[in-house]
């Protein structure tokens, strides 16, 4: 059987992997039921629909004929480097500088990721991002997530 999208083929195959992983991970914990859903629902249920759609695209990628073949480009290593070091980051000082400070930091560093970098977009993106964060984790859902700075150690 010939591929006829790369990009397609291993986005599809990603898809499966990953889903498949989420599903076998959720196994772990209790289902609870549809009234009171366990830890391992939501997990479990989006592993499954991210397995279906790899599938489909995996399917997609063997039958249906594309122009080029759509050839899978040189892999990203510096925005995938950036991005995870810069999530590991916020995880290491939330709980000491609080979310006021840390998630600004979180959206300068992972910008440094792109092509092209505006200090305008970064400060507009860190103030609406931060404002909708408190309104939407410690307003709506009344989320214990530290706001503002702690004294360091206690």
């Amino acid at each position: 059987m010939k591929i006829k999208s790369q990009r397609d083929f291993w986005s599809g195959l990603m898809f499966v992997v990953v889903g498949f992983g989420f599903a076998w991970g959720a196994l772990n914990y209790s289902f609870g039921s549809s009234a009171r859903p366990g830890p391992a629902y939501f997990p479990f249920g989006l592993g499954i629909m991210l397995c279906a759609l790899g599938a489909f695209t995996l399917f997609e990628s063997l039958t249906i004929e594309t122009e080029d073949g759509e050839p899978v480009g040189r892999f990203a290593w510096k925005p995938l480097i950036v991005i995870v070091a810069s999530l590991c980051l916020f995880g290491l000082v939330l709980p000491r500088l609080g979310m006021v400070l840390t998630l600004p930091i979180l959206i300068l560093t992972t910008s440094l990721a792109g092509d092209e970098f505006h200090w305008k977009d970064v400060l507009i993106n860190s103030i609406v991002l931060t404002v909708g964060s408190w309104l939407v984790f410690i307003l709506g859902l009344k989320l214990t997530i530290p706001v503002w700075p702690t004294v360091f150690g206690a």
